[in-house]
């Protein structure tokens, strides 16, 4: 059997049955995950049968081959480039996600997520190399070495992927499910999706394992698609985060019904509307998109993995938190418990810059007023209104802005804020160069440490993230024994899912009290 690398970090198990996807592949640890059925591997290890010139996940029902005909790779892309296709049975495309990239910001884990958030899609792989300062061949070699693919392959595949989705859950005309994936041409459409999944678009159709989930392509001008999570998933919790911080007129939470109805802001685009219902049971979540062009139908699905944080492996996270003893009753209690993103980080960005020093509630009263005055109307019956864009509140008079009901001080730093955003001196993209963030907004007059660790946090999704100075953390690190003046040091040993740690203790201090974050 031979392997391939998989990503390497801070998160490396240790242990021979723990769970892989970080640090080099142990050949013998694989194939017990394969021949075990090992749903802890699922997501992040493939395995490629040279017999058959299939690659599946390591829970397929599939006879277990002999291990001299298996290969393992560490990326979907990775099978692909090696001359593998899509197991039928498992459908390696319907693999949870995974987080293993996210904490990286190294060359190849940057590479991943710009890839993921589609740069290659936008301005090629010389334009991704630009943005990382690296050569097209020194990107690609780093890649291979890490990945197992180059980067036009990854790019390929997150294409096949998304259109396979559109694929089995809608009835998209498959010329527009091409062009919403991000393909240049048909023929390139056919010609990747024969190899990625060993048959045309047309065929797959027909073959669709999911035709529960299907949407009639034109109701309304909507989109419905079932996104595959990660159990156990903290469904409470999250909906308790997403109503307490609801924003009147922005958004609409039942947190009874496990539904949430808000507006998309998009720039350059008409705002639209986004519908998700998060059920307590059962391993998808379902979303509906009104309003947009089929070309945000791939943002937009990226968008929602990581605002209702989809991909985390809370087995993994509570490895490294539950080794901790006082963390360790928190994760055992909620162990399913995520990471509330976003599907704007400049959405993120605006609810810290009002949240600072204000109670919830009070923020939220702000931040409503905000919207009412500044924010775009969205078409359609909801009767909802998108977040104003930086270009909206650059363009605004301070004083206009503190009528909201923000001091003055703090309506001229989201002003600033705004006017960095804009004219691009601040760039909050999750796929981004954190530190690089971090350290442009630190830059903008009224922006300080607990405001860029709570952007990079929600915003940018970083799971390393942790607002050390937030007083909620600091009240529920005193009530659990710790010492708030030394809760950074502690933190340290929760790396590389401290943003993980930081949801347990505010899940902890909610409970018991008011929260005081935005």
């Amino acid at each position: 059997m031979t392997a391939t690398s998989a990503p390497s970090g801070a998160d490396a198990p240790s242990g021979a049955d723990a769970p892989a996807g970080a640090g080099p592949v142990d050949e013998q640890r694989a194939y017990r995950a394969l021949a075990s059925r090992d749903r802890r591997f699922d997501g992040r290890l493939w395995f490629g049968v040279t017999s058959t010139g299939i690659y599946c996940r390591p829970v397929c029902p599939a006879r277990t081959p002999r291990p001299e005909n298996v290969r393992v790779f560490a990326a979907p892309a990775a099978a692909v480039a090696a001359g593998f296709r899509a197991c039928r049975r498992c459908r390696p495309d319907a693999a949870p996600g995974t987080r293993d990239w996210d904490h990286r910001g190294d060359l190849a884990g940057r590479a991943v997520r710009l890839i993921a958030a589609g740069a290659v899609d936008e301005d090629g792989v010389a334009g991704l190399a630009r943005r990382l300062h690296v050569s097209e061949r020194h990107l690609h070699r780093t890649l291979v070495a890490e990945v197992g693919a180059g980067p036009l392959q990854l790019a390929m595949s997150r294409r096949a992927q998304t259109a396979r989705l559109l694929v089995d859950q809608t009835d998209l005309p498959l010329v527009d499910v091409a062009f919403a994936a991000g393909f240049a041409s048909l023929r390139q459409f056919n010609d990747v999706m024969r190899r990625e999944f060993g048959m045309p678009p047309s065929r797959l159709r027909r073959t669709a394992q999911e035709p529960d989930g299907r949407a009639p392509a034109s109701d309304g001008g909507r989109v419905v698609l079932r996104l595959r999570r990660r159990l156990p998933y903290d469904t409470d919790a999250l909906l308790q985060h997403l109503a307490g911080r609801e924003v009147e007129g922005l958004e609409r939470v039942d947190g009874t019904a496990g539904e949430v109805v808000r507006s998309l802001r998009s720039d350059g685009a008409e705002p639209a509307v986004l519908r998700v219902s998060v059920p307590r049971e059962g391993d998808h979540v379902t979303v509906v998109l009104a309003g947009a062009g089929l070309d945000r139908v791939a943002p937009v699905v990226a968008g929602v993995r990581r605002w209702l944080d989809l991909d985390a492996d809370p087995e993994m996270v509570a490895d490294v938190l539950g080794r901790d003893p006082v963390l360790a009753a928190l994760v055992t209690r909620r162990p399913g418990l995520r990471v509330p993103g976003t599907v704007d980080p400049w959405e993120v960005a605006v609810r810290a810059v009002v949240g600072q020093r204000v109670s919830v509630a009070a923020a939220r009263r702000v931040l409503a007023r905000l919207v009412a005055a500044h924010g775009a109307p969205v078409a359609g019956p909801d009767g909802l209104t998108a977040m104003p864009g930086p270009e909206a509140l650059a363009a605004a008079d301070p004083a206009d802005v503190a009528r909201a009901g923000l001091p003055a001080a703090r309506a001229a730093a989201l002003v600033a804020l705004a006017t960095a955003v804009a004219d691009g001196s601040v760039v909050l993209d999750p796929a981004g160069d954190r530190d690089a963030v971090r350290q442009a907004l630190l830059a903008v007059p009224g922006i300080g440490p607990w405001t860029a660790d709570y952007v990079a946090l929600r915003g940018l999704g970083d799971p390393d993230a942790f607002p050390a100075t937030d007083l909620g953390l600091r009240r529920a690190a005193a009530g659990l024994g710790l010492d708030p003046d030394r809760l950074a040091d502690r933190a340290a040993r929760w790396s590389p899912w401290r943003a993980y740690a930081a949801e347990h203790l505010w899940t902890h201090d909610r409970e018991s009290r008011e929260d005081t974050r935005p």
